[in-house]
């Protein structure tokens, strides 16, 4: 199996140095740049303007895509190819991590507010071509629940234990495609659940919590049947090269260890993230009360009172 960087069949016993050390992957590397830059020239666009936009925003991005670079562009996605309990990282932060993060720099907020507006007659802009988008209903399709749940748990029992993943390991073209998928599905489960950025499919608070408890069972679930696993259950990571000095089933038994554990980490994020939204959200709707109040003079409060006095008045 050739990446580019030399044969991955003879890479040395993996240490967290190699681990890190930078390894590019073209496709990961071009689309983290670009992603960056893009957002950038959003946030500048709305400075020139003098709108502003949160630090937190692009605080939150830059971790996102620095997540996926992490995992994409290091000596990780060269173990990650031999090694069971690497790749299970990679899928773990690329899919459940990098969503969050890049979610949480609302980048649909962004561009809706920096791509300019197409002129009359002009036909549909870039901007135009968003707002389709976001309410077209292929949106409102892949961001139902009905839709994210399965796909969510499909993308880890049907890739993990059927020969699609194997087939996918097999050329570098495969293994970005899948790498691409991962994240697509962080993205679009995460979406609904918080991302800030509009979206067709929106529940509410309770809801929410729901849905992201929905899939988290099936998930710690398939780390355990890796954790329990007596034999091999992956073709790609049955015979490790023995320059690793590693043994593959005790790989694999990580790896299981690695999803499990993973499967907790974004419930935890998320709901602090989703508790914080639902705080905010509910002091909002406080003050705009007490700003209708201090607008007509407490006038629920005054009838209120007139009320409760006819009442006195009719039980004498």
């Amino acid at each position: 199996m050739d990446h580019g960087h030399g044969m991955t069949s003879d890479l040395p016993p993996f240490t967290l140095e190699r681990g890190l050390a930078y390894s590019p992957d073209t496709f990961f590397l071009v689309g983290c740049v670009l992603a960056l830059a893009l957002y950038g020239w959003g946030v500048l666009r709305l400075r020139r303007r003098g709108d502003s936009w949160p630090v937190g925003r692009i605080v939150f991005f830059t971790l996102g895509v620095l997540s996926v670079a992490l995992v994409m562009c290091t000596g990780l996605n060269d173990y990650g190819m031999v090694m069971f309990s690497v790749h299970m990282v990679q899928h773990m932060v690329i899919s459940m991590l990098s969503p969050i993060l890049l979610l949480l720099g609302a980048p649909v907020t962004l561009a809706l507010r920096a791509l300019p507006v197409a002129g009359r007659g002009r036909g549909k802009g870039p901007r135009e071509l968003l707002l389709w988008l976001l309410h077209s209903r292929y949106m409102r399709v892949i961001t139902h629940p009905a839709f994210t749940i399965p796909l969510f748990i499909a993308s880890l029992y049907a890739l993990y234990f059927t020969p699609v993943f194997d087939f996918l390991m097999g050329s570098t073209a495969g293994h970005i495609a899948m790498m691409v998928h991962f994240l697509a599905v962080g993205v679009v489960f995460f979406w609904p659940i918080m991302g800030v950025d509009p979206g067709p499919h929106r529940p509410g608070y309770v809801m929410r919590m729901l849905e992201l408890f929905a899939g988290m069972p099936f998930h710690a679930f398939f780390g355990i049947a890796l954790m329990m696993g007596s034999e091999p259950m992956v073709g790609t990571y049955a015979n490790p090269p023995a320059s690793l000095g590693i043994d593959a089933l005790a790989d694999q038994n990580a790896a299981g260890g690695i999803a499990w554990a993973f499967s907790e980490i974004p419930s935890v994020v998320v709901l602090v993230a989703l508790l914080y939204q639902w705080y905010r959200s509910e002091q909002r709707v406080a003050k705009r009360a007490d700003r209708a109040a201090d607008r007509d003079g407490d006038k629920e409060l005054v009838a209120y009172n007139a009320y409760l006095a006819s009442l006195q008045a009719r039980g004498r």
